[in-house]
């Protein structure tokens, strides 16, 4: 039924998440049948991205630059530093809450089941950006799940070894739940609620 080609294109489609076989139909016969400009700027702009976009040097989300524009901001609260797990996070905040400090990504949280430690979540970097001395506090915005309650104490513990403070976004977001799915007021409400880390308030 397919030739050669739709089939492979379909196939494409399918990789990104959400998209099964009727979906990934509907968007090749819109692109075939009534816009291949779209399609071509489309394949242009993916291709462009894939060879130009990589991590940001400071604070690891994705970028074309060796900064992205928030860590190349001088209006940023230098001595905020908010940790993510990934940058739809790093978005859904940027979007939602008044926060003006600076970021690091995560791309991940701890998970030594599935590979997952210190090493692929950057935390050596982390580290040495503490080392650094501007940041004063450290807002940890992992999502309420166990491995994110996991890796946000981890971090505390990073941060009070030198001296800085550290606070976690209040649970108003739902135990459980993925912090990018969080609405606007949610999160707002959250951040405003942060509270601080200690050794006796890290669990």
């Amino acid at each position: 039924m397919w030739s050669p080609l739709l089939r492979e294109l379909l196939q494409a489609f399918r990789v990104l998440p959400g998209v099964g076989p009727r979906s990934a139909q509907r968007m090749v016969l819109h692109l075939m049948l009534h816009n291949r400009t779209g399609g071509e700027r489309l394949g242009h702009a993916l291709l462009a991205a894939l060879e130009q976009v990589g991590l940001c040097d400071q604070c690891r989300m994705l970028t074309e630059e060796r900064l992205c524009p928030l860590c190349a901001s001088t209006e940023r609260d230098q001595s905020l530093l908010c940790v993510v797990e990934n940058p739809a996070d790093l978005i859904a905040i940027e979007q939602s809450v008044g926060y003006r400090g600076l970021y690091f990504v995560l791309m991940g949280r701890l998970s030594p089941l599935n590979g997952v430690g210190p090493t692929e979540l950057g935390l050596e970097k982390l580290a040495a950006r503490l080392d650094g001395g501007d940041i004063r506090e450290v807002i940890l915005a992992t999502s309420p799940t166990m491995e994110g309650i996991a890796t946000s104490d981890a971090i505390s513990m990073l941060a009070s070894s030198r001296g800085i403070a550290a606070s976690r976004i209040a649970f108003g977001v739902p135990v459980g739940s993925e912090l990018e799915f969080s609405d606007s007021g949610t999160l707002r409400h959250a951040f405003a609620g942060r509270a601080a880390l200690g050794k006796d308030t890290a669990s």
